[in-house]
């Protein structure tokens, strides 16, 4: 796939609310909410929004929607530790001292960032937007009965259940994070009506080391997850072409009535939590190839999250203003604009990039080339153990 993508036909949904900066792990916690603040001051001053690219607040969302997908004692759990984050937490429910610390209303905020990935889903699938980004959203990892990898409640799986409750017969789930979408992939795996596909560091290497290509769904419903782990040092087009090769098939065989994408720039290269080595030029062409699959597809049906990604000021503002330019139909500018960067240095004391485009990543010869045998690898294995169960006999690619 080349080329632009397609503008949007109407409106397009950008989901804010201020009380997402209180999803605050802590200080020197790398999810620091200053990284989705950063981003919508970008957005802002960069002129994506106007008429038909709108800035809306969540939607209603409550208690009994959530335990569809969280289990009671955990929820529990996390309301008690979101009154006083200093009680005692039960280990079993990944809420004490390392990567998921509790935190002040720490529940009422995650209900809120649920609330706002419900209202993109509402938004695209009632036709009152084509697409719809929760840039705060994206937290793939938590499970039903525990948090994890700085995860309390599953958002994209909350918007993926009220869209099966509300008519969709058939949702891609995409996502592009380093880290395997472990927690979505749980929660739909014996589902047949859903799609999770997922690009990650292999779990060799990262956290949460899971996602091996014979992961494939559930007993319920074989096929219904695709898995392409890659190794460290695999670079843009290395990563695109696995992209090529493996999510377009199995997209088109799947159908889907709307397709949503968690899209964690933690795959980059500066990126201080992984290894493989995508710039943000590579993050631009993920998304335009998303945004043709949608409208190629689904008549345009897109909802995006953020997720990973913690250089929070060189470019997680610039990735996620990219996805968002993409989805309003927009080209970014060449630079950032001064006021954002001036703004960027007062909250962080960081100097922030002037340019929405990088220097092409640098790798090693042998590393390049064991992460492009790699990544052939996975592709051939989920070519063969997938792309079968959507109907698609696809020949080897290699060999």
């Amino acid at each position: 796939m080349a080329g632009g993508g397609p503008a949007a036909a109407g409106r397009v949904a950008l989901l804010w609310d201020d009380a997402f900066a209180a999803y605050d792990l802590g200080h020197g916690h790398p999810l620091a909410p200053v990284r989705v603040e950063l981003t919508m001051a970008l957005i802002r001053a960069t002129g994506l929004l106007g008429p038909d690219a709108v800035e809306l607040g969540p939607g209603p969302f409550d208690e009994a929607e959530l335990l569809r997908l969280h289990r009671p004692e955990f929820v529990d759990t996390v309301k008690r530790l979101s009154a006083d984050p200093t009680a005692r937490a039960d280990d079993q429910f990944g809420l004490g001292a390392g990567d998921t610390p509790a935190f002040p209303d720490m529940h009422p905020t995650s209900m809120l960032i649920c609330a706002a990935s419900k209202e993109a889903a509402r938004q695209v699938w009632e036709g009152e937007s084509d697409h719809a980004f929760n840039p705060a959203g994206g937290l793939h990892h938590a499970m039903p009965d525990r948090a994890a990898g700085f995860c309390i409640y599953n958002d994209p799986a909350i918007a993926i259940d009220w869209l099966l409750e509300h008519g969709a017969e058939r949702v891609a789930y995409v996502d592009v994070d380093v880290h395997h979408g472990d927690g979505v992939e749980v929660a739909f795996a014996d589902d047949p009506r859903v799609l999770t596909i997922s690009l990650h560091e292999s779990g060799r290497f990262l956290f949460p080391g899971t996602g091996h290509v014979t992961d494939i769904g559930g007993a319920g419903a074989p096929g219904s997850a695709a898995n392409v782990p890659l190794y460290p040092g695999t670079t843009g087009d290395i990563w695109l072409d696995a992209f090529d090769a493996v999510v377009e098939p199995l997209l088109r065989a799947f159908a889907p009535d709307i397709l949503l994408t968690q899209l964690g720039c933690d795959t980059h290269a500066a990126d201080p939590l992984a290894h493989l080595s995508l710039t943000v030029d590579d993050d631009a062409a993920i998304y335009r190839r998303l945004h043709q699959l949608a409208h190629e597809l689904c008549e345009g049906r897109w909802v995006a999250f953020g997720g990973g990604g913690y250089q929070i000021v060189e470019v997680v503002p610039r990735a996620w203003t990219l996805a968002f330019a993409e989805m309003a139909g927009h080209n970014a500018p060449m630079d950032t604009p001064m006021a954002w960067q001036e703004l960027a240095y007062a909250r962080t004391g960081r100097t922030p990039p002037r340019s929405f485009t990088d220097d092409p990543a640098r790798v090693g010869v042998e590393l390049r080339a064991q992460a492009r045998t790699a990544a052939a690898e996975a592709v051939e294995a989920v070519r063969r153990l997938v792309l079968p169960h959507h109907g698609v006999q696809a020949p080897p690619l290699h060999g």
